[in-house]
């Protein structure tokens, strides 16, 4: 998996929440260029906190139905890689390391023992790196859709 990017839980949820228009705009680009490509994973956490964010806090929030319909077409749009229990020791050495929250540092530590090299996310520094683990903001005015490809 080392050419590939960990997508996090924030661009799965803007792509269902149009209340910020340039957030959604941009995650479904992002999104769109990573469908049908080995380019890209998800990982079980990130399945989870969908779930749950999609079914309480958007507005109008997913049904269940609806939000379980969703993560079978996550799940067969991306490999999904499991958070197992050398995961979660990682996340916690990362977590006291890196003073990361310690749901940021199980992505991180996800991505790590995983080798994909790059997360997703709005959540870290964009250009961040640790333990060679890079983080991109796709939200950046940086963030070069481009280079998905």
């Amino acid at each position: 998996m080392s050419d590939s990017c960990l997508i996090d839980t924030n661009i799965l949820v803007y792509a269902y929440d149009p209340s910020s228009a340039k957030k959604h705009s941009t995650a479904l680009q992002v999104l769109d260029a990573l469908a049908g490509t080995d380019a890209a994973v998800l990982s079980t956490q990130v399945l989870s906190e969908f779930y749950s964010v999609a079914t309480r806090k958007l507005k109008p929030a997913l049904t269940a139905s609806e939000a379980e319909e969703r993560l079978h077409r996550l799940s067969r749009t991306w490999p999904v890689v499991p958070v197992t229990p050398l995961i979660v020791l990682e996340a916690a050495r990362g977590a006291r390391t890196f003073k990361l929250s310690f749901w940021d540092a199980l992505i991180w530590a996800t991505a790590r023992l995983n080798q994909v090299p790059v997360v997703l996310s709005e959540d870290f520094s964009d250009g961040q790196s640790l333990d060679g683990v890079f983080f991109r903001n796709p939200f950046s005015a940086k963030f070069d859709i481009a280079r998905l490809r």
